[in-house]
């Protein structure tokens, strides 16, 4: 068997993403992952998806809003380029907020108005909210929508990209663990494993996300939803044929055990408090994973000299916001294929690990 060029240990959305675009530009490559070609084991499985640079612009590191905008620009052509449709939608997010937060409404609204990079941010009042999501049936007075986010369906992704590794002849090794101390045989390993990285990365700490899937048929949202609230940022993500992706992603902590009572009754508390008629809905799931993140929130690239190991972590709730940037970033550095970007471009990737060399597979 040939030796591949590229050894990706670790099959999540970052992982497999890497290998399919790499094995297009040319590489040869192989990847290894615990779990099924589904990605189940994988902070992506349970997630919704969202690509909202502005909406995260409220509060995270300016260089994430600068990325993500990036990343906006390089998913509809990455979509278009896998062998099965996935869901895809960019009409924008109407952030919410009830009568008692609304400092935290207007807090928000100074934030991103004093970023003039991002997209346009509009308060708009009742009137142009019921034209804008009739779904909402005139429950909030006023909203801020962006019009610039978008959102991919989170499994029909990762299972698209899955089936474009098998097209593009990338070995892989499904239901495969690496052993701790051992890496396969390829001249570059690209350590794409997340939390199970958490030995090589003392620093890496976990953020449980929660979410609920619903089939809500009657509830017909054309935006994503997301609650302004001080202590728990909530979202109302809408999907093809009547789903609805409830959740949070701010919990600290590692625990991936399932979602409490508490976290349940919280969620949902949550979704009734934005669409009382969520009460008609049928649970099809509540799910919980945890995010890798670094002590700053930002993503990082390290490289292990010795042993040619590139690692990538720290994608924190960015995952699908990211994805495409690092990915690009890294075949920037592994000068796998053409360069579209000058390399270096996003120095938050990099800048605390300054011992990355250019590699050449």
């Amino acid at each position: 068997m040939t030796t591949p060029d590229i050894a990706v240990v670790g099959g999540g959305l970052l992982g497999r993403c890497l290998a399919w675009r790499a094995s297009r530009a040319g590489a040869n490559v192989a990847i290894y992952d615990a779990f099924s070609p589904a990605g189940e084991g994988s902070a992506a499985w349970v997630a919704a998806g969202m690509i909202a640079p502005t909406a995260e612009a409220y509060d995270t590191n300016p260089q994430i809003a600068a990325m993500g905008r990036h990343s906006l620009t390089l998913w509809p052509r990455w979509l278009a380029e896998l062998p099965v449709p996935v869901f895809y939608r960019d009409t924008g997010t109407l952030l919410l907020w009830h009568g008692e937060d609304a400092t935290e409404a207007l807090r928000c609204e100074r934030v991103l108005a004093a970023r003039d990079t991002l997209g346009p941010v509009q308060r708009v009042g009742r009137t142009q909210l019921e034209k804008l999501e009739p779904g909402l049936q005139t429950k909030f007075q006023e909203a801020l929508y962006l019009a610039n986010d978008a959102q991919v369906d989170n499994r029909e992704l990762l299972n698209a990209v899955a089936v474009a590794l098998g097209e593009c002849k990338v070995d892989c090794h499904w239901h495969t663990s690496v052993p701790e101390g051992t890496r396969p045989a390829a001249p570059v390993v690209v350590d794409c494993r997340g939390m199970g990285a958490r030995r090589d990365w003392h620093r890496l700490r976990g953020v449980r996300g929660e979410v609920a899937r619903l089939y809500a048929p009657e509830i017909r949202l054309e935006h994503m939803l997301r609650l302004l609230h001080p202590r728990l940022a909530v979202y109302l993500v809408p999907r093809a044929e009547g789903m609805l992706v409830v959740g949070a992603t701010s919990v600290e902590g590692d625990d991936c055990s399932p979602v409490s009572v508490r976290g349940a009754l919280e969620l949902l508390s949550f979704a009734y408090s934005v669409l009382p008629n969520v009460t008609e809905a049928r649970i099809l799931e509540f799910a919980t994973q945890v995010r890798p993140a670094l002590p700053d929130n930002l993503p990082a690239i390290q490289f292990d000299r010795g042993r040619n190991v590139l690692r990538i972590n720290g994608l924190y709730r960015h995952g699908f916001l990211l994805t495409p940037v690092v990915v690009e970033e890294v075949l920037s550095l592994l000068s796998v294929g053409e360069r579209v970007h000058v390399p270096g471009r996003w120095p938050c990737l990099r800048e605390r690990n300054d011992h990355i060399d250019h590699i050449r597979c």
